[in-house]
C-alpha cells in the first residue's frame, strides 16, 4: 500500500511498524540497525564495515532496487517506490507541484509551458505499481485537490503512463489488464503501450521521439536484485537474483539462504485446492511468495537444529493477484475465478487490510479509507519543509522488512539494514 502513502491516503506509521517492537517478546531475538557490506562465506560472518557477525545460519533477503537500464543519472528525476520513504519523498512532490503551479498561476506574466509541466506527471511502467499510482493520482487531481487552489483546477492535470510492452499489468490475464486500461482512460489517464522512455531530465521525458515536459517523473519500469549476489560469489541470473536450490539455500552452502526478491526460484505451484502444475517455474517477484519462503526456510533451520528430516522442497501456493484502480473497482486473478469491478475491491481491501501489523492499525485504515470514501477527502496532506526532506533523503522511513536495500543507495552499493540474532541465538 505504498502508492497510498504516497498519495496521502495513509500514513507511513498505518502501512509498517518497527521490526525492533514487532519482536520485543522474542527474547533470544536482537535487532541491529547497521550497514552490511558483504558476506565473508568461507568464514560464516556478516560484513557491516570494520565490524563482523558470525553466523550458524544466514537468510539474505536483501530485495530490488528499480532498473533505469543503464541510464543510473535517471533516477535523480524519476523516484521509484520501495520504501515508506520513498513514499514520503514522492507524496511532497507531487504536493509541491500542485502548490508550485498554483503560485505559478497567480502570476499573469507566468509561463503558460512551465504550467502546464507543472501539473504534468509522468509514470514509467505499467505494472501494478504504475497502474496503482496512475489511478491514486488521478483521483487526488480529480476529487480530492478539486475545489481546493484558486487560480489552478487541479482536474486539468495530465496524467500519463508509460509501458515499452503491448500491454498494461503483463502478469494479469489480458482481459483483465484490458479492463484496467479501460478503467484508467475513464478516469483520465492517459495509458501509452508500446512505448519505450529515451530520456528523462529535470524538465520531464523523451518518450518515442516526443518531448513531454513534466516535474514529477516517476519510476516503476522494472527491477534488479541487490549485490547479494555478489557478496556470496554465487551464480546469478540476468537481473542479479541468485540461483537457489529446491530447499532455497545456495548451491554447496547448506548454512546460506537467499529468498524474496534477491532470489531466482524455480519451483512447483499448486493452486488453492493443491493442485499442482506440471513443471515448476520460475516465481514472480511479489510478497506472496517471499512470505513463504521465509516460513519454509525457518523450518527447514529449525529440523535442522532438531536433527528432523528436512522438509519436502519447496512448493508455492497461488493464491491469485489483485489490482485496484481507484475507487470501487479493482481486477482478481484467483487462477480458478477471474473478476473485476466492486466486489474485486472490496475483496482487495479486505485481504489487505488482513495483512496489516496489529489492530490499530486494522481499525485506522479502516477508518481512513471510510472517510476517503464517503469525502474524497486525502487524510494526509502536510508538505515537509526543506530540511525534513533532505532527512528523508538521507536517512530514509524505517521499514517493516527485516533487511531492505536503501533506495538512496548509488547503483553497485550494497548498503542494506540487518535484522539478526545475537551470538548466542544466530
Amino acid at each position: 500500500m505504498l502508492y497510498q502513502v504516497a498519495t496521502g491516503l495513509l500514513s507511513a506509521d498505518e502501512i509498517a511498524a518497527p521490526i525492533r517492537s514487532l519482536l520485543h517478546r522474542q527474547r533470544n531475538t536482537e535487532v541491529l540497525m547497521a550497514e552490511v557490506t558483504g558476506v565473508d562465506v568461507p568464514n560464516q560472518q556478516v560484513l557491516m564495515g570494520e565490524k563482523r557477525l558470525s553466523y550458524d545460519y544466514l537468510i539474505l533477503a536483501t530485495g530490488i532496487r528499480y532498473n533505469y537500464f543503464a541510464h543510473p543519472e535517471w533516477e535523480e528525476f524519476a523516484p521509484g517506490l520501495t520504501s515508506v520513504g520513498d513514499a514520503d519523498r514522492i507524496r511532497a512532490k507531487i504536493l509541491e507541484a500542485f502548490e508550485e503551479a498554483e503560485k505559478l498561476a497567480a502570476d499573469p506574466q507566468a509561463d503558460r509551458g512551465a504550467l502546464q509541466s507543472l501539473l504534468t506527471f509522468v509514470l514509467v511502467g505499467g505494472g501494478p505499481t504504475g497502474e496503482e499510482m496512475a489511478g491514486a493520482i488521478a483521483e487526488l487531481a480529480r476529487a480530492s485537490l478539486a475545489g481546493d487552489f484558486r487560480h489552478i483546477d487541479p482536474r486539468a492535470a495530465r496524467i500519463l503512463l508509460f509501458e515499452a510492452g503491448p500491454r498494461i499489468l503483463p502478469a494479469f490475464p489480458p482481459e483483465l489488464a484490458e479492463k484496467s486500461r479501460r478503467r484508467l482512460v475513464q478516469m483520465g489517464v492517459e495509458v501509452r503501450t508500446g512505448t519505450t522512455v529515451q530520456a528523462v531530465d529535470a524538465d520531464g521525458v523523451v518518450v518515442g521521439g516526443e518531448r513531454i515536459g513534466s516535474r514529477t517523473v516517476l519510476w516503476a519500469a522494472g527491477v534488479v536484485a541487490t549485490p547479494a549476489g555478489r557478496w556470496l560469489g554465487a551464480e546469478v541470473d540476468r537481473a542479479g537474483r541468485v540461483n537457489v536450490g529446491s530447499d532455497l539455500s545456495v548451491p554447496g552452502h547448506p548454512e546460506l539462504f537467499v529468498i524474496g526478491d534477491t532470489a531466482a526460484v524455480v519451483a512447483p505451484i499448486r493452486n488453492l485446492f493443491g493442485v499442482k502444475e506440471r513443471e515448476p517455474r520460475p516465481l514472480p517477484g511479489l510478497a506472496a511468495p517471499a512470505v513463504q519462503e521465509g516460513e519454509y526456510v525457518a523450518r527447514v533451520i529449525q529440523r535442522r537444529v532438531q536433527d528432523l528430516p528436512p522438509p519436502a522442497p519447496f512448493c508455492y501456493t497461488d493464491k491469485g493477484n489483485l489490482a485496484i484502480v481507484g475507487r470501487s473497482f479493482a481486477i482478481a486473478d484467483l487462477k480458478v475465478l477471474r473478476f473485476s469491478g466492486l466486489f474485486a475491491w472490496l475483496l482487495w481491501l479486505g485481504v489487505h487490510i488482513f495483512f496489516l501489523i496489529g489492530f490499530g492499525n486494522r481499525l485506522l485504515v479502516m477508518l481512513q479509507w471510510a472517510i476517503s470514501y464517503f469525502t474524497n477527502r486525502r487524510g494526509v496532506r502536510i508538505v515537509p519543509t526543506a530540511d525534513e526532506e533532505a532527512h528523508l533523503a538521507t536517512s530514509g522511513s524505517a521499514s517493516a522488512g527485516a533487511m531492505r536495500q536503501e533506495p538512496s543507495a548509488p547503483p553497485g552499493d550494497g548498503s542494506s539494514k540487518l535484522a539478526t540474532g545475537p551470538p548466542g541465538h544466530r
